[in-house]
């Protein structure tokens, strides 16, 4: 049936094309009506009455946010099925991928070796992901895919309309094209380049981040290809802050499949949670989602350990830091390492006028980033006005008020991040990191085969002589230091 209709919808295509460079030709000045633009290119990619489809693709990406050192290329990673289902109509887009590492460097949450599924899934407001568990809510994930669900070739159009795109002719390199330019609110920017085909070439968008403020994002879709009607991009090639993230083949593309996208109970009814858990006198472990923090009271002021995820997470963190001992402002955050995910709330604590402690190499990063505001979507940075100060940790550091110590300790050889740190409370014998580490649930199995980044964290422990009787992970629950040499196949200190 396929290959039946394919001369009927190439001829369909050529009328198309041929009226859209009509259409071009016609224009006498570089504006013009974007709803005309928008009619025809719809008509050329066989999207009217498009409301769903999926399409399946392989190929390589690179971890967005994970670089082994600040400015470098994200960690490439091998995708080897990509399954996306879309539904224009609810605005919900489901992502079923299975990806492996390309490289050992640099962060993502994937394990060394081995596959791993990711389910993820956007509806409306509301993000979250499928685990072994059960739906976990991602409130963090909402921007960037509602962002990538409305860049997509239809999408785009659609958004395009939706929000009154303005049009403007342009000349590429000698050829003629089209620019559509348009604002989803408090969501993205987008320009989307159309062909004299009437097909979408690329999507120039710039979306809110976290840590860089805002985010350039460059999508090109090339290969178009009759699927069941409309035309689709048989490569797919994005970036993001100036490097790769997606190099996918399309294999497959089924318009008007079904796509049921229904928001489980976990993300409808999300709600920030944040837990306070005594570990000392002074000293709390700051929990209740993906990401934990630490608090440390000093004399007159507060030292923060880790301001995660983005505002959403770190201010409710900050409040109730400061709920602990009121009046004590929160003076230090120390940030682990630079991964997205650890320093997206670097930019709320700025705003709350905390000075960040951070390895050295990424200072001048941080400082380029934190100056960008964020215009689309103000972030509470953006808001209070204020410039970010920094405190660049070497090798290692020490905050002090006489009483208490504070040693911030750079993790060295790590997989993970080159600019990596711990912290540890001496007198305490309390030993906090990120992501080196991670506990087991409880009773579980150690792997058979030990992680190179627990046995990274027990050599760095070793190599400075530190006295541990914890660890305060920022993510997971606190255990005795032995828990980790148990998960590393090692005998426990005696």
């Amino acid at each position: 049936m396929h290959k039946n209709h394919q001369p009927i919808r190439r001829a369909a295509t050529l009328v198309a094309a041929t009226a859209w460079m009509a259409l071009v030709a016609a224009c006498a000045t570089p504006d013009i009506d974007a709803r005309v633009v928008i009619a025809r290119a719809t008509q050329a990619m066989g999207g009217n009455g498009l409301k769903t489809l999926t399409y399946s693709a392989d190929g390589i990406g690179y971890t967005f946010g994970q670089a082994y050192q600040p400015g470098l290329p994200w960690p490439k990673i091998t995708v080897h099925a990509l399954a996306r289902s879309v539904n224009y109509d609810t605005a919900s887009m489901r992502d079923q991928i299975t990806l492996s590492r390309a490289e050992p460097r640099g962060g993502g949450g994937y394990p060394l070796q081995g596959e791993q599924r990711n389910n993820q899934y956007v509806s409306g407001t509301l993000a979250w992901n499928q685990a072994a568990t059960g739906p976990q809510a991602g409130p963090r994930f909402v921007a960037d895919r509602v962002h990538q669900l409305w860049i997509t070739p239809h999408g785009v159009l659609k958004a395009a309309q939706r929000n009154r795109a303005a049009a403007q002719i342009r000349n590429e390199a000698g050829a003629t094209v089209t620019a559509l330019k348009f604002s989803e609110p408090r969501r993205f920017e987008a320009v989307a380049i159309i062909g004299a085909d009437g097909l979408v070439q690329r999507v120039e968008s710039r979306a809110p981040d976290a840590v860089l403020g805002e985010v350039d994002v460059v999508t090109r879709y090339l290969d178009y290809r009759d699927f069941g009607g409309i035309q689709f991009p048989t490569r797919i090639y994005q970036s993001m802050a100036g490097s790769l993230v997606l190099d996918l083949t399309v294999r497959d593309v089924r318009p008007h499949a079904p796509v049921d996208i229904a928001p489980p109970d976990a993300a409808r009814q999300h709600a920030e949670r944040v837990t306070t858990e005594k570990l000392a006198d002074g000293v709390w472990h700051v929990g209740g989602g993906s990401h934990n923090s630490v608090a440390i009271e000093m004399r007159d002021h507060f030292v923060l350990v880790e301001a995660p995820l983005n505002d959403g997470r770190t201010q409710p963190v900050l409040d109730a830091v400061k709920a602990l001992a009121p009046g004590k402002p929160i003076r230090y955050a120390i940030n682990s390492h630079a991964h997205f995910d650890h320093s997206g709330g670097l930019r709320a604590a700025a705003a709350d006028g905390a000075t960040i402690v951070t390895q050295s190499a990424n200072v001048a990063y941080f400082e380029r980033a934190f100056a960008t505001p964020n215009r689309i979507a103000p972030d509470r940075l953006t808001q209070s006005g204020r410039r970010a100060t920094f405190l660049a940790v070497n090798d290692k550091a020490t905050l002090s008020d006489g009483t208490r110590t504070v040693d911030i300790h750079r993790i060295i050889d790590s997989l993970h991040n080159d600019g990596f740190l711990m912290v540890h409370l001496p007198q305490e014998k309390i030993l906090i990191e990120a992501d080196a580490y991670t506990p087991l649930a409880p009773n579980a199995p150690p792997p058979t085969t030990p992680n190179a980044n627990h046995l990274n964290l027990i050599a760095n422990i070793e190599r400075l002589r530190l006295p541990v009787e914890r660890i305060a992970p920022l993510h997971g629950r606190v255990v005795p230091l032995a828990e980790l040499y148990t998960t590393a196949g090692r005998p426990p200190p005696r």
